[in-house]
């Protein structure tokens, strides 16, 4: 098996950027952000399959599920007086 030059070192330039300092938080910070929302949806929202068949209606019902949990989330923040502010400081790539 052989590999391209130009394939090894994309490869390693992948690997320094995600075990960098940034990398790690910018991992960190997203695996909080997708597990948590699925969770919710899963258990407090009780969402455990879908409704309807098809693309189209398959794709409606997670924008409305999505729409709920943004409103729910927003709510809570409005009640908590939290709406200036951010749980975890914003990272960018």
């Amino acid at each position: 098996m052989q590999f391209s030059k130009e394939f090894l070192r994309q490869r390693e330039e992948s690997k320094a950027r995600i075990t960098s300092e940034m990398g790690v938080l910018l991992r960190i910070n997203r695996s909080i952000q997708a597990e948590g929302a699925f969770g919710v949806l899963k258990e407090d929202m009780g969402f455990r399959r879908f409704l309807l068949r098809g693309n189209k209606k398959v794709k409606a019902e997670i924008i409305l599920m999505a729409l709920g949990y943004n409103i729910n989330k927003l709510h809570n923040k409005i009640q908590a007086n939290r709406t200036g502010s951010q749980l975890f400081e914003k990272l960018t790539a």
